[in-house]
C-alpha cells in the first residue's frame, strides 16, 4: 500500500505543477477556480503525505 500511496503522491504533484505552470503561462492573476484547485490539491497531498507516513510506521 506504501508504494500505492507514493505512486498516489507523485501524480497529484505532477498535476499540481502542470496547474500552476498553465496559470503562470497567463498575463494577470488566475482565475480563482485555478487558485481553489491548487489549494485542494496541496490539502489532498498533505493526507496523502499524513496517511504514507502512518503506512510507513506501521511498517517497521
Amino acid at each position: 500500500m506504501f508504494n500505492k500511496l507514493l505512486a498516489l503522491l507523485d501524480r497529484l504533484k505532477a498535476y499540481q505543477r502542470t496547474l500552476i505552470l498553465a496559470t503562470a503561462e497567463h498575463d494577470g492573476l488566475p482565475a480563482g477556480s485555478a487558485l481553489r484547485q491548487v489549494v485542494e490539491l496541496e490539502n489532498v497531498i498533505a493526507a496523502v503525505e499524513a496517511v504514507a507516513g502512518e503506512e510507513a510506521k506501521r511498517a517497521r
